[in-house]
């Protein structure tokens, strides 16, 4: 049985000196959950060059989830992603300065793939911990979508054998303070409202049922 769950955050970008999706990934690396071992990797902020990485990930742990984790300024919950779209339209340059326009992440690829994961079971037992939390229809077309949309394409194409996702989560307390005007949560908050998110998944896993 596969008994690990990988975690993935992204590294920093747009000029910031940390993302708080790696620092929360980093904070769960080593927990265990119902059985089942977090397993945290970093990303770079580029498209193609992120899922790379992930495929070496999931290589390496054979897990049976895999979590992905992304920063949304202007958020003010933490927002599983109901679906990603086939699209790279960047409003900025990733980490490599590339800047697609309207090209697909997987050319010829379908239009959406739907996360896997119990999203509204996450959002639910994020909330009974305290922790701002609603399911998101959007999750942009920046490189988070590339990466969650390529993840859902390679787990489609081996047969829907692990479940897979993706998370935006706001920013922290102190980029709002550099930046100004953009909500915010603890990080210590945010761990709270993935530890839960998690729970929920593993519970998900026991029973065997799943509805995105």
């Amino acid at each position: 049985m596969r008994s690990a769950i990988l975690v993935v955050g992204f590294e920093p970008f747009d000029g910031e000196a940390i993302n708080p999706a790696l620092e929360a990934a980093r904070k769960l690396d080593g927990r265990w959950f119902d059985g089942y071992e977090v397993v945290a990797r970093a990303l770079p902020v580029v498209r193609g060059a992120c899922l790379e990485r992930l495929a070496a990930a999931i290589g390496e742990f054979d897990p049976a989830v895999i979590l992905a984790l992304g920063q949304a300024a202007g958020r003010m919950e933490i927002t599983p992603e109901r679906v990603a779209i086939n699209v790279d339209d960047y409003r900025i340059a990733d980490n490599a300065g590339g800047r697609p326009v309207d090209e697909p992440v997987v050319g010829a690829g379908p239009v959406a793939y739907w996360s896997t994961l119990p999203i509204k079971a996450m959002v639910r037992a994020m909330l009974d911990a305290g922790v701002p939390a609603k399911v998101s229809n959007s999750a942009g077309t920046f490189v988070c979508n590339h990466l969650f949309y390529g993840l859902m394409h390679a787990l489609a194409a081996e047969g829907d054998i692990r479940w897979g996702g993706f998370i935006h989560v706001p920013c922290l307390p102190e980029q709002a303070a550099r930046i100004g005007g953009q909500p915010s949560m603890a990080l210590e908050t945010m761990v709270r409202g993935l530890e839960a998110a998690i729970g929920a998944i593993t519970a998900a896993l026991s029973a065997a049922v799943i509805t995105p």
